[in-house]
């Protein structure tokens, strides 16, 4: 469990990653935008109290506000992953409709972890596991120009990290 590597880059902004198709998207289209970050999973138990709120969240300020969630499917955590990044896309778009973006499976730890993720760990308080996620639903709130304000744990409901995004846009 040590620390992460430090990593390069100085904003989520200059990351490229894969969308639930396997197509390039370059985060820099976020310039602006309040983001949160959460790797997700269909088969957890946090996955219906999480997708609610983060819908919820979403419809409530993504609307003419400058706030986007970004989710990533993450099979890492006995596999509450377990179908393909279209599967892992469907399930929430249509279970819980979801109109945020939900992008590739990644792994979010150990050697092999998403350069996002290793850029999101490096740049966010370490917790009680250092800087590994623990489990699906670790959230990372991002500021306008990119840079990682807060980390929530997974037992973190999003509803409860609201004052934080609206602090975020200024609101």
């Amino acid at each position: 469990m040590g620390a992460s590597p430090s990593v390069p880059e100085k904003s989520v902004h200059e990351f490229t990653v894969k969308d639930s198709k396997d197509q390039d998207v370059d985060l820099s289209i976020y310039k602006g935008k309040v983001l949160l970050i959460v790797n997700v999973a269909s088969k957890c138990r946090f996955t219906t109290s999480n997708y609610t709120e983060l819908t919820e969240l979403y419809n409530r300020y993504h609307k003419g506000k400058d706030f986007e969630i970004l989710a990533f499917p993450c099979n890492q955590f006995l596999y509450q992953e377990p179908g393909s990044s279209e599967d892992a896309h469907q399930f929430a778009c249509e279970k819980f409709k979801a109109e945020y973006p939900v992008f590739q499976k990644v792994r979010v730890n150990g050697p092999t972890a998403a350069p996002i993720y290793k850029f999101l760990k490096s740049n966010s308080k370490s917790t009680f596991w250092g800087n590994s996620i623990k489990w699906n639903f670790t959230k990372f709130l991002v500021n306008k120009n990119g840079e990682v304000i807060q980390r929530y744990g997974p037992t973190t409901s999003p509803l409860a990290i609201e004052a934080d995004i609206m602090r975020a846009l200024g609101e």
